[in-house]
């Protein structure tokens, strides 16, 4: 069982205080303090809460590593952390959290090759390239569309069991994209879909990309009348009290042949706490306590 989850039965407690209450380091588990809510813990732990103990500072650098050789590091991107600087040049992204991580682990002068990007509310899984060799080679996987690439979305409405959008997309105002008119010249984008599964007003939908475009699944799901849940963007202008705290949006699947080995090579990010408890919250009651649901079970990284 997940830490947060026990410690919220155990003491009452919702799931984000919990997660919040053990990265502060204020659980013990058997006399131990853990300060990773997705620690697996045995039913029956000895659990113990200190809300008056001190708050763990927490480690600027923290980072979920799915994979790692000596080629490429495949990460889980949280939701809200920018994959690369912009140009007011933060200093807390994705990238030098993976320089950091490579520099201590490693030592040296890292090389961290930026081969593509998520959205910043966008999670999941994301790679690095070690070299560059490494780096021009999965650019060119990714400009080939030979990279499998699953996403899970939460959208508005009852979508299809399975589909597919296929409307070029063309630049707006800034960083916006939007589906092209009749006769306007866009960039071809393809977004397929399947269905997993139908919430209370909204769909559970397996996403793989065959195109790379600038918010591709965003613009094609809101363009057809299915929004992402949300999605302060391209979503409805006014949000509703107490939805989603961000884009519902989450990189499950990530796999290509290695660049050395040429095999087979996948990682997979679970999805995150805000992703499960909207997802949770959208179900009917009667399905909330039946089997396994999708999305669980899927392996996730270490922590460090």
């Amino acid at each position: 069982m997940r830490l947060d989850l026990a410690v919220a039965r155990a003491f009452g407690l919702s799931r984000r205080a919990a997660r919040d209450a053990v990265r502060a380091g204020r659980v013990d588990a058997g006399g131990t303090t853990l300060h990773e809510p997705g620690a697996d813990v045995p039913p029956d732990a000895r659990l113990s809460l200190h809300p008056d103990r001190p708050a763990r500072r927490r480690v600027r650098a923290r980072l979920t590593v799915l994979h790692e050789d000596t080629d490429l590091l495949i990460v889980d991107k949280p939701a809200g952390l920018l994959t690369v600087p912009t140009e007011a040049r933060e200093k807390d992204t994705l990238w030098s959290r993976a320089l950091y991580y490579l520099q201590h682990r490693h030592g040296g002068r890292p090389y961290a090759g930026i081969v593509h990007r998520l959205d910043k509310d966008t999670s999941g899984a994301l790679v690095f390239a070690r070299s560059r060799a490494c780096l021009h080679f999965l650019q060119a996987r990714f400009r080939e569309h030979s990279i499998d690439r699953e996403y899970v979305a939460l959208v508005a409405g009852k979508t299809p069991d399975q589909g597919a959008f296929e409307a070029d997309l063309v630049r707006t105002a800034g960083l916006r994209r939007s589906v092209a008119r009749t006769g306007e010249s866009g960039r071809r984008a393809v977004t397929r879909f399947r269905t997993l599964e139908r919430l209370t007003g909204a769909s559970f939908v397996s996403v793989r990309l065959e195109t790379g475009r600038t918010h591709q699944i965003r613009v094609h799901f809101s363009a057809a009348g299915h929004p992402v849940l949300g999605d302060r963007v391209y979503g409805p202008r006014v949000a509703a009290r107490g939805g989603p705290p961000r884009q519902m949006l989450h990189a499950r699947r990530l796999g290509f042949m290695h660049p050395s080995t040429g095999k087979p090579l996948a990682a997979e990010a679970p999805l995150p706490p805000d992703f499960e408890e909207t997802l949770d919250a959208l179900r009917a009651p009667k399905k909330r306590s039946g089997p396994a649901r999708p999305g669980r079970g899927i392996p996730g990284g270490r922590r460090v």
